[in-house]
């Protein structure tokens, strides 16, 4: 990437008020990250969600020298980073429409493979919930999944750990810079875990975990696997936030049930109640849903269709074929097309029957 663009990625980062949908509209509109700031106020301002303050905030200067000063430490560092629209971008969590468009990455982070879960739960596991993740993990071991968590305390680092012992890569998603470590006392599984996976994060090298980061992480916990898995939990926490986010961008949750009256199964037995999740009792639930258990042949079939489309519909034709369901955004992003435009084509296709709509703005082949 070359640095102009890198810089005006960070630039975007640090401008109030714009946040990673937005961010992304602007690229998407403008070309890229760098084309942006080379662009008239007033041309930005005509873009929808964009205003005078808005505008405002993106030629702040102070934005741009912070930016300069988080390139230089890259830069010096050598730091791995993954931008949204390049291929080694997450594809799980590239398809949710508020993914960071920056994430900086440490180890040996490879996923090349379908089969990613999040495990989060409670920071207070019980005897109960260790032994049930630690189980779990070792009968799923023989699927090779990729193991994701938040590097806290409780359910996170006892996934993390039981993906070590079975020589699973394991991946900590970070509420932090990656010059951090929260907590403390986690900084002696630094190393094994760069060595069987590693961390990733959207936050710059010396942001601190703060309160609010942690809830940023976790749609990035929920976004970058094709399930996630709660395995114990109060009426409220974090891994509840988890579980909703996750809800939200149609993936599969499932939850560990216990004892009505355990304070840490009441948040797993309300999302098992209020079929928000589905009741895992072993790792067979997994490898049954997620289809782990099915032989498939990997070649690549193109669908044969007996109707003439033009280009852009050909576009989204591909492109649904390759990578199933998808919200309107992010067909628009990866596709090239404003929504304005997209919207009557999508119409066009449904009518002839060549795509259907979903709820929440996604559609299909």
């Amino acid at each position: 990437m070359k640095t102009e663009e890198l810089l005006a990625i960070l630039r975007l980062q640090a401008t109030q008020k714009i946040g990673d949908i937005l961010a992304k509209k602007l690229i998407q509109t403008t070309g890229s990250a760098s084309q942006i700031f080379k662009e008239k106020a007033s041309s930005l301002q005509k873009i929808e969600g964009i205003g005078t303050l808005l505008v405002n905030n993106l030629l702040d200067e102070d934005s741009l020298e912070k930016a300069e000063k988080e390139l230089a430490y890259i830069q010096q560092t050598n730091t791995q980073f993954s931008y949204f629209l390049d291929a080694d971008y997450p594809q799980n969590l590239k398809h949710c429409i508020d993914a960071p468009i920056l994430l900086f990455k440490d180890g040996n982070i490879h996923l090349h493979t379908d089969r990613i879960i999040s495990i989060v739960g409670t920071r207070n596991i019980t005897s109960y919930g260790r032994d049930f993740c630690n189980q779990l993990i070792k009968d799923l071991a023989e699927y090779h999944p990729v193991i994701v968590s938040g590097f806290a305390y409780g359910v996170d680092i006892c996934a993390h750990k039981a993906a070590m012992d079975h020589n699973l890569q394991t991946i900590g998603v970070l509420a932090h810079g990656l010059d951090e470590i929260y907590p403390k006392t986690h900084k002696k599984y630094i190393h094994k875990v760069n060595e069987n996976g590693g961390f990733l994060t959207e936050f710059w090298h010396d942001e601190k975990p703060l309160r609010e980061n942690f809830l940023k992480r976790n749609r990035v916990v929920a976004g970058i696997s094709k399930a996630t898995i709660i395995i114990e939990s109060a009426e409220k926490g974090g891994s509840l936030v988890t579980a909703d986010i996750a809800n939200s961008y149609n993936k599969d949750v499932f939850a560990v049930p216990g004892r009505t009256n355990d304070l840490f199964s009441k948040g797993c037995n309300n999302l098992i109640k209020n079929n928000q999740a589905h009741l895992l009792t072993s790792a067979e639930d997994i490898v049954k849903m997620l289809n782990w258990d099915m032989v498939t042949d990997s070649t690549p079939k193109q669908k044969t269709l007996f109707v003439e489309l033009d280009e852009n519909e050909q576009k989204i034709y591909d492109y649904l074929q390759q990578n199933g369901k998808q919200l309107l955004d992010v067909i628009a992003l990866e596709c090239a097309i404003p929504i304005y435009q997209l919207s009557s084509i999508l119409l066009q296709m449904e009518l002839r029957g060549i795509i259907k709509p979903l709820p929440g703005k996604m559609f299909e082949v």
